[in-house]
């Protein structure tokens, strides 16, 4: 099957996943994430047991497209985003395969959470990683908080998403929020990955992910389901319309907490 903004390769029980709308750097437009979520529900139920991702061109994934989201700012709009999302990271974090991304320039905002919904989490040493989220008065959603906090701990956790800024891959890894730095072209590592995960024991591993997955699944749901609630709240504050014109208008915002 063939997707507007994804390429999917296929060899033999590996996929690799290509994010494709290069000329945005890859962010998340409502057609994507329609994409995303069908195409990650065909491949949970197929024979694909190593599953890479990452972005064509320069880009991971600049997270949302908010000049996107806003052409549909109705709630039924924000219903379909938010339930699409739900699809793509629960499907991407049960899923029966072992799941790679690899970050290639810049992951932010929900670019991140779907690249933290990965069993593993690599990143290209040039690449700019942030959970910017609260640059336009929102908070982090796709899971955003489950990831963060599975990773860093709440306290941590918290101090990223607040402070919303871009680290480079070194303080990432430092950190914890990424698991290798690699250098060099991405199709190389991925040709990499696949020799050293397929001398592994694949059915083992996957059957780890799934009885770990399983006893987090709900705590996943029940965290993108207040993620939904919040981000509603926060689309309807002065900050946030005040986030959005800033960004749009390409200042720095003057939030007022209100």
């Amino acid at each position: 099957m063939s997707y507007q903004t994804l390429d999917l390769v296929k060899e033999g029980n590996i996929a690799t996943l290509y994010l494709n709308r290069v000329d945005s750097l890859n962010a998340m437009d409502v057609q994507m994430l329609r994409d995303l979520s069908e195409c990650l529900s065909e491949i949970s139920t197929s024979n694909i047991t190593l599953l890479f991702i990452t972005g064509r061109g320069r880009a991971f994934s600049a997270g949302g497209d908010l000049k996107s989201m806003l052409s549909s700012p109705s709630e039924d709009g924000f219903k379909e985003v938010m339930d699409n999302i739900k699809n793509i990271i629960v499907t991407l974090y049960t899923m029966p395969a072992i799941t790679v991304s690899l970050i290639n320039g810049p992951a932010a905002g929900l670019g991140l959470s779907f690249a933290l919904a990965c069993d593993s989490v690599l990143a290209e040493r040039k690449s700019k990683i942030a959970m910017n989220f609260i640059n336009i008065g929102l908070v982090p959603d796709g899971g955003g908080h489950f990831f963060l906090k599975k990773r860093l701990g709440e306290h941590l956790a918290k101090q990223v998403i607040w402070k919303g800024e871009s680290m480079d891959s070194d303080k990432a890894l430092e950190m914890g929020l990424i698991d290798e730095i690699y250098r060099g072209d991405t199709e190389e590592q991925i040709e990499l990955m696949k020799r050293k995960l397929g001398a592994r024991p694949i059915k083992a591993m996957i059957a780890s992910k799934i009885l770990f997955s399983s006893q987090e699944k709900q705590e996943l749901i029940q965290t993108l389901e207040f993620e939904t609630i919040s981000q509603l709240e926060m689309r309807r504050t002065e900050d946030h319309r005040e986030g959005v014109a800033a960004f749009l208008e390409k200042r720095a915002p003057q939030f007022t907490g209100k």
